[in-house]
């Protein structure tokens, strides 16, 4: 089996970080926060958990087959987090913060375009597994 430690670095960081942050909004954003804005500081901890352990899951893979792409869909994933989770956690964190972050609105759609793009790649790339194995 081959480790990927790139990807395997990244997914761990964002996955570690992912429990700190839902930690840190469950116990200490709650009494700052109204509940929307908690929600979607949680949505941004879930979106990045789950990518960040699929770029873990691709690192440790054991299987025979490699997906086509994986160091594109490692980037997709990574900036995807960065861009999305990140800006969803100070957009709602700028009342607390004092400062204006409203810019930050319209990064956060560009990452979950990244994060699905990364998705479907993976798609892609098992559709090309699945029809490589038969024909």
């Amino acid at each position: 089996m081959k480790t990927k430690p790139f990807h395997l670095l990244f997914g761990s960081f964002f996955a570690m970080t992912a429990v700190i942050l839902g930690a840190f909004g469950a116990h200490m954003l709650k009494e700052l926060l109204s509940p929307e804005q908690l929600q979607s500081f949680e949505t941004g901890v879930r979106y990045q958990m789950f990518h960040g352990i699929v770029l873990v899951m691709i690192a440790l893979k054991g299987h025979s087959f490699h997906l086509p792409n994986e160091k594109t869909i490692t980037t997709l994933f990574g900036t995807g987090i960065l861009l999305f989770s990140v800006s969803i956690y100070f957009l709602n964190l700028q009342d607390v913060l004092g400062v204006s972050l409203k810019w930050l609105g319209p990064i956060t759609p560009i990452g979950g375009t990244l994060l699905i793009a990364g998705w479907a790649l993976i798609f892609v790339g098992a559709i090309q597994l699945v029809f490589k194995k038969k024909g």
